[in-house]
């Protein structure tokens, strides 16, 4: 009885979602290639499918959010690390803007969380033809996923010129910041040093309150463990925010395209909030991605309109990490296991 009850629960919810949807017309990007101008009817048949919403929740196509993207600044793209519709959709905002900037005489720039500062050379030489993808791809080193989520990226940079940021800190550093606290950048050479930002724990309002949340604790009473968690995490967002800058001081009228996770760039937090301390006077647009059922549960609770984003893009979850218990308490223990292994390595 619970059960249909909760079901029914469900596509009444569900129908009240599309009933926002019913007279528009909107972008549903299917994998077969047509970006289709029709209603959407709530499916994502496939795992690159989207569904693009204005910070209204009203559905748009890619032209339209594309046009109006051209005038920012900077534009980061939020993404769920591994999905395929996020990584589609990066690929043709990037393709999209780029084009239109060439024909305004415009630079675009493309800014990437998954290469560090100190990987900047690599990534260079690489570009530049000197090195070839597996020198890349094995001494930089790039992340796991890089073949299938991030070359399509480098590629299009690489082939049109576009020059490409590593702009995350050293993952070391960050590491080992995470393990000693603030404490540790005292034992940074110069040559480290800039491979951080110079202000690495500068504050960004409201976001350890969500950070913390997120880990079930509290901005006031942090466990030490929790609170070396977050300097390291806003020692990534500061910078790559002050790695952007940098790019836009250097080519005044360039826009730039940043890729990160989700929660770097949400509510305007972490990397963009740090990005808007650097330079006030920046316009700037956040693309956040949403899961389909997420999105359904959370309408009555926080609709989209009452988010602080300016576009969103519907999309299907990943499959399931883990459904063996014991399984996923190995993997776990192996990681951090290694994890523990290289903070050893700290200085």
């Amino acid at each position: 009885m619970t059960s249909s009850v909760n079901s029914m629960i469900r596509k009444i919810t569900l129908l009240s979602c599309l009933a926002v949807f019913s007279s528009l017309t909107g972008c549903a990007f299917s994998a077969g290639g047509d970006v289709t101008a029709a209603p959407f009817d709530g499916q994502l048949p496939t795992a690159y499918d989207y569904q693009l919403l204005n910070h209204r929740g009203r559905a748009q196509t890619l032209l339209q959010m594309v046009s109006e993207l051209q005038k920012e600044d900077v534009v980061f793209i939020g993404e769920y690390h591994g999905n395929q519709a996020s990584h589609l959709l990066e690929m043709q905002v990037l393709a999209a803007l780029h084009r239109r900037n060439l024909a305004a005489n415009r630079q675009t720039v493309l800014s990437l969380e998954m290469f560090n500062r100190d990987q900047q050379a690599i990534l260079n030489d690489y570009i530049a033809g000197t090195i070839g993808e597996k020198y890349l791809v094995d001494e930089a080193p790039a992340w796991k996923n890089y073949l299938g989520s991030y070359r399509p990226l480098v590629e299009y940079a690489k082939q049109n010129a576009i020059p490409v940021i590593a702009a995350n800190a050293s993952g070391d550093i960050v590491r080992c910041i995470g393990r000693q606290a603030e404490g540790y950048i005292e034992k940074l050479d110069q040559t480290e040093k800039a491979y951080i930002a110079k202000q690495p724990f500068a504050e960004i309002p409201g976001y350890s309150e969500k950070f913390y949340g997120l880990m079930g604790g509290s901005p006031d009473s942090p466990s030490q463990h929790q609170r070396q968690a977050y300097l390291g995490q806003i020692t990534r967002d500061n910078t790559m925010a002050e790695s952007i800058a940098g790019a836009l001081e250097q080519s005044p009228g360039t826009q730039v395209v940043h890729i990160n996770g989700s929660f770097h760039s949400e509510d305007h937090l972490g990397t963009v909030a740090a990005l808007k301390r650097l330079l006030p006077a920046l316009n700037m647009s956040v693309i956040t991605p949403i899961h389909l059922d997420e999105f359904v549960a959370s309408q009555s609770e926080k609709p989209i309109n009452e988010r602080d984003d300016d576009f969103y893009y519907l999309l299907n979850p990943q499959p399931k990490e883990f459904v063996n218990s014991d399984y996923m308490k190995k993997v776990r223990k192996e990681m951090f296991e290694k994890a523990r292994e290289k903070g050893e390595s700290c200085k």
